[in-house]
């Protein structure tokens, strides 16, 4: 009876993954010609693309909203100031960390692997957007993106990154690599820290099963002024951040 019970919730399980990624495509494919809409009305005027990324949140929003056991809870937004650029950085326990950061409904450019943007409508949006794509094995690629993060700080742009590199395979956080910290030191700018929990047991690294998952939230830290890491290596940054984190998501990923 038992082995009854879990096959059908076994089924269950694989119909709902089924449904959210052939209706995120769907949805994304109508959703696409609005960015497309947007891009051509207003990059003459908006050089950031403030008015696009905040449709791409409201995007994310509608995708989100297709699940209804999950829940996203957003926790420090006030300590943003849209005003102000940073260096954001967070940790990335799933594919799903994407969407729930656009709840921030803050203004930033994304780092993103390259790969990402040739995805149908949702990749192709992120390249309307002017988020910043890198190759990981590349070292070339890598100055390229320091390069382009730099400028967009220098416009006004807060720079999203997630500092682990890739996504955690078992939901522990990793170590920070020190190049998000290199950026900001190099160009004098403030760190800001977010801490995701729950998106892991989402969306594990690789999977495709949907899982249901009611405690999701993004945690908004106290922004880390240049002032205060000036004098610190890059390396040294990243640890007292990387602990930072790990201090507000202990208990999920410990």
């Amino acid at each position: 009876m038992q082995n009854k019970r879990t096959k059908i919730e076994n089924l269950i399980q694989i119909m709902v993954s089924c449904y959210f990624w052939s209706s995120m495509f769907l949805v994304s494919a109508l959703l696409f010609p609005v960015s497309l809409f947007l891009w051509v009305t207003t990059v003459l005027f908006d050089r950031k693309r403030y008015i696009l990324h905040q449709w791409t949140c409201r995007w994310s929003d509608i995708i989100l909203g297709m699940n209804p056991y999950w829940k996203v809870r957003i926790e420090g937004r006030e300590k943003i100031n849209p005003n102000k650029a940073y260096v954001m950085v967070s940790n990335h326990q799933s594919g799903l960390d994407i969407m729930v950061l656009f709840k921030l409904h803050r203004h930033f450019k994304w780092v993103a692997k390259k790969g990402l943007f040739i995805i149908p409508f949702i990749g192709w949006n992120m390249w309307l957007n002017g988020y910043i794509s890198i190759e990981r094995s590349r070292g070339r690629s890598k100055l390229q993106m320091m390069d382009k993060a730099a400028l967009s700080l220098k416009a006004g742009n807060p720079v999203m990154i997630f500092p682990e590199g890739t996504r955690s395979r078992d939901g522990k956080l990793q170590p920070f690599k020190s190049g998000a910290f290199r950026l900001a030191k190099e160009t004098a700018t403030d760190i800001l820290p977010v801490a995701i929990k729950g998106t892991f047991h989402a969306i594990q690294k690789g999977g495709f099963i949907v899982h249901k998952n009611k405690a999701m939230t993004v945690t908004v830290l106290d922004p880390i002024p240049f002032e205060s890491f000036k004098d610190l290596d890059p390396k040294t940054i990243s640890v007292l951040v990387h602990d930072k984190i790990m201090n507000s998501a202990s208990h999920e990923l410990l």
